[in-house]
Parts: C-alpha cells; structure tokens; sequence
C-alpha cells in the first residue's frame, strides 16, 4: 500500500511520483489550497492537494486527524519561504494527485501533539499515547538498543535459549505470581522472578554461554523503575572468572552506547568495594556525576557529651558521618527544614548541620544549634577533615550505620541535583565485594544479599557456618548514573559448599531438597565453575533515552497499583473457569459498626 514511508519523502525523490500510507496528523485549509501533514512510525510529510483536481480535493475536504489515507504523489520542492529546517522531509512536500480514505476516525481522547495529558489517560489509550513521535522514538531506540545486545551475544558464542514461563514456586525473594493448574489437583504454577536456575542447569548441560531476553514477573510494591512484569538481559557463561564476564559485559556495553548514541564509555569501568560504596555514598549504587561524600567522624565524635552523637559513634553496628555542602550556607532556614523533612524517611530522626561562615574564626564563625555541645576540637578536626571552606555547610547523620547511610545518601543526591551539581555524561562503575548474608531482624536469621546460589569468596568458605556475617561474595553489580543496571555473581557449583551456605540460612536438608532438590541433584553430575549477570533492559533504556519512568520505554506498562486501564486487567473470571480450576473465591467479611 506505499512505496515510502511518510518520513522518508526528501529531495532524492524530487519529481518522482509516490505512494504513502499514514495517519491524519493534521489539516489546514489555506485559500482553495489544503495542506495535510501525513504521519506514520518514520515522520512527517506535507501533502498538497490543488482545487483543480475536484475529485480528489472534496475528499481531502472532508478527512479530519487521525483517519488513515492512502495517497499517491508527485514529489516537488516546496515554495521559497515555506521550507522546514526541523524536519527530515521540511525541504519537500508531495502534489496529490490520488487519495482514499482506508479508514475514518472517532474524535480521538486527546491530541497527538499534546504534552499536557495525565498519565492514566495516556494509559487508558496507550494505542494512541504511541502514535505520538516520541514515544515511537522510544520503541525504536529500543528495538535497536536489543539488536545490538543480541548481535554481540551471538557474535560471541552465546546461544538464545529460552526457558519456562510455567515453572515451580519459591518463597525466597519478591511474591510469586501464582498460576492454578487444571489438571494437577490444588498444585500452582508460579512466573518466573527471573529464569535463575535454569540458566545455571544450562551451564551443566554444557551449553556454555546462554543469553536471553527475558520476561520476568514480580509481585512487589511499584515505583517509577519498577513493574510487575519486566524485561532483563539474561546471561550465564562457563569457565569465564568474574573478570573476564565483567570485561565482556563492559565491551558490549561501549559497544551499545557508541553505536546508538554515538557515546564513548569509560575503558575500563571503574570498580569500587561495596564497603567503600557505602563509606563514601551512603548506597551500593552511587552516581558518581555528584562530587559529593559522606566522611566519617564517629571517632572524633566518641568523646563528646553530647548523645546524640556519642551514642551511634560508641555503637559497633552505629554511625556518625557528614556531608560537605559546598556553597551552602546560602540554604535558608526554609530550605533546610524541607532537607530535614526530607530524610525522615529514610528514618532519621533529624538533620545536625553548622554553616561555616569565617573559618579561620573557629566556632565563633559558625551558625549552629549543635556548637554549644561540641568542643573546639572536635569542631577543628571536623573541619579538617570534610574539608571545610568559607560559606559551606556540613550536613551530619548520627544513628544506626543503615539509617545513616539511607538517610545521608539519598540527602547527597537530593542536594546534588538541587544544587546543579550533577556533572555531564555517563559514570558507569562496578560495585564488588559484597557480603554474602545480610541479618533480618524480624525473622531473626541471616538471608542472601542477592540469592542463595551466590558463591563466596573461597578465603571465607570455611567461615560460611561459624561467622557468616563476615563473609564476602562473588558477586558485581553495574551501576550506570546512580542507577543498577545489572548485577550478578559466580555461581555455587560444588554440593558441599551449597550446603554450607543454606546451613548458614537456616534452610535445613528437607526443605532445600523440596525448594532445589532439581538443582542440588545436578550439581552432583560434574557442573562447570559458572556465573553470569543479568540487566534491567527497561531500566537501561529509560536512562539512554533519558525517560522519567520505566513505563515511558514499554509499550504496554501496568499502573502504580500494577493493573492495566486499557484492558482491564486484573479482572475476575467466570464461576465455569473458578470451578474447573477447584478454585473458591472467599471475600473478606464486611466490616460492621
């Protein structure tokens, strides 16, 4: 039904005669003369239609936006004065010299061209949401951002292998989306949360490199880089070290940004301990764009009257650290509480600060509710050591080490991005070392930091039983801008170290026999040292397009309360398919006054 698409109508093809087929974008009737703007996934084209063609111009007359058309024309220049340097095709415009209406279109709920649309109606008719440019941009970049992944994978003897959507439910992690079966009796399918095992029973059939592009499901609480269905890159090689995955992983990487936004990546990636991380960031996944650190001054801090610094400072699982702002003593006192405010939800109970207004005058240069309860030694040292320079301010964080860390990490970006201190560019980093286990507090045990397939450091195997919290992992995260992109780990392949580490969960024999048994038995049948990571493929291509939300780079995404508007889902089922499934519906009672 065309020859070219919309977009693709420039000055090669000038008086040649062509056939598009497209959506309405808009009309306008200038004296006798009616100008369509046809549009489809390419662009733009300005088709003319002359009064002296009667038939056909009655028909332009009459099509209103969004009605599909079929036009042939002829190609020419467009009029001294009327060219558009914005668009690919601004230079020409088509003579109409056919057209037919292929469909005619209801008043659409809003306008393409509209920027001023709520999201839930964008949701509501997200077939029209995409039709608008950008986010048929988006889809593409996608589409091509996939090729290029795919395309290197292949090209290094990776194989695309898929594995089940219907397999077996496990309680560790996020909730499963469960799914009945008919035909076994009270028995559930679960969505896969991520295709974990069967990659790693892949690397023990001896398929070697494994990639897939993968759908997982997660019934978890939403936020903006967060639904209950995503996409990931999911990888798993055999006799690669973690150096050699994470330098694979970064060549595809520079490989990806150069080709498709023609962007140079740092050679190599910088790699950073988790326990630094957390020392200098307050989080495993710094964006290094921000200057800004957290300095520990716990031990300057140990002395003092004040408990509300001794107390973390003399604490062994306590902190006390600050944050340099530079510059910021112009924070208003307005400002400063809405900070305040701020990381009292991460838990602080409040936000210590001292603005430095003449250093070389000591405390009596300084504005501080705290002063009187610090000595001027202390507050010498603590200058000393933050770096303190005429006019800044110097945040502090005095509780747990995890309130801190929450609380003054998620402050130093906030202040960072207020302040236009975030630099240009991409600062990707691998963040490494990371604990094996991490304490629950309310379920009184230890649990994996990533899962429980995670190898250890094999200086810290004989310690997995008698001192797990100290205990290291094989394990990398990718950080790109603040945000993990990826992570991953080499994998437990010896039974006896499995063991170790559920011994250390708390997972007695029966109950990994019954989560892993599947597993377990395949680690006895000679399983290859592997590992492998996977990526967040909507989270990675939100930052390269530099979207506010996953949902901007899907093409379908669920609501914040994980439902679709479009169709209606979740819904309810008919009795006849709750009855054949052996499924009851029971409703909460009414609550009665």
């Amino acid at each position: 039904m065309r020859s070219h698409y919309c977009g693709q109508i420039t000055e090669e093809l000038i008086d040649q005669t062509v056939e598009i087929s497209g959506w309405v974008h808009r009309r306008r009737d200038h004296g006798g003369v009616i100008f369509l703007d046809m549009r489809d996934r390419e662009g733009l084209v300005q088709v003319v239609f002359d009064p002296d063609r009667a038939d056909i111009f009655s028909i332009a007359e009459s099509v209103r936006s969004e009605f599909v058309l079929r036009i042939t024309g002829r190609v020419r220049h467009r009029p001294e004065g009327t060219v558009n340097p914005n668009m690919v095709t601004g230079k020409v415009e088509m003579l109409g010299l056919s057209l037919e209406v292929l469909n005619k279109s209801a008043t659409p709920p809003f306008q393409i061209e509209d920027d001023d649309v709520s999201e839930e109606h964008r949701l509501r008719y997200r077939y029209i949401d995409l039709r608008r440019p950008e986010m048929l941009k988006r889809l593409r970049f996608r589409s091509e951002i996939t090729r290029y992944l795919r395309t290197y994978l292949d090209n290094h003897g990776f194989l695309d292998i898929e594995t089940p959507m219907l397999t077996k439910a496990t309680p560790e992690g996020a909730r499963d989306y469960l799914v009945p079966s008919r035909t076994h009796e009270e028995s559930f399918f679960a969505l896969p949360q991520s295709p974990q095992i069967f990659k790693q029973l892949l690397m023990v059939s001896g398929v070697d490199r494994y990639y897939q592009i993968v759908r997982c499901f997660r019934d978890e609480d939403l936020r903006a880089d967060r639904q209950p269905e995503f996409t990931q890159l999911d990888i798993e090689t055999s006799f690669l070290s973690e150096d050699q995955i994470m330098n694979m992983m970064e060549s595809m990487l520079r490989e990806v940004f150069a080709k498709t936004m023609n962007n140079e990546l740092a050679d190599p990636f910088p790699r950073m301990s988790y326990a630094e991380a957390m020392d200098r960031f307050g989080s495993d996944k710094p964006d290094l764009r921000i200057p800004l650190e957290l300095v520990d001054v716990g031990d300057v801090m140990r002395e003092v009257e004040f408990k509300v610094f001794s107390g973390p400072a003399t604490d062994p699982k306590g902190r006390v650290a600050a944050l340099r702002v530079p510059n910021g003593g112009a924070l208003t006192r307005k400002e400063i509480d809405e900070y305040t405010k701020y990381v009292g939800i991460y838990g602080a109970r409040g936000l210590a600060y001292i603005k430095i207004n003449e250093l070389a005058k000591g405390r009596d240069g300084m504005q501080s509710p705290i002063l009187k309860f610090l000595p001027d030694d202390a507050i010498e040292a603590i200058m000393t050591r933050v770096g303190a320079e005429d006019g800044d301010l110097v945040f502090f964080g005095a509780d747990k080490a995890k309130v801190v860390n929450e609380s003054l990490g998620a402050l130093r970006v906030k202040v960072g991005v207020d302040k236009g201190l975030v630099e240009e560019g991409w600062k990707p980093l691998w963040v490494v070392d990371f604990p094996m286990f991490e304490y629950d507090e309310k379920a009184k045990r230890f649990t994996s930091l990533h899962h429980p397939f995670t190898s250890p450091k094999e200086e810290d195997i004989d310690r997995l039983v008698s001192d797990p919290e100290s205990c290291l992992s094989r394990a990398y995260d990718i950080v790109l801008n603040g945000s993990e992109i990826g992570g991953g780990s080499m994998r437990i392949y010896r039974p006896e170290i499995q063991k170790q580490v559920f011994t250390a969960l708390g997972i007695s024999d029966e109950e990994a026999n019954n989560k892993f048994g599947f597993l377990l038995d395949a680690l006895k049948f000679g399983c290859p040292p592997h590992g492998g990571l996977a990526f967040g493929l909507d989270r990675l291509v939100m930052l390269m397009t530099g979207a506010s939300s996953i949902r901007e780079v899907m093409a379908f995404p669920k609501t914040q309360s994980a439902s679709c508007l479009m169709t209606g889902a979740p819904s309810t089922v008919s009795a006849d398919q709750l009855k054949e499934l052996k499924i009851k519906v029971v409703k909460p009672p009414k609550v009665t006054h």
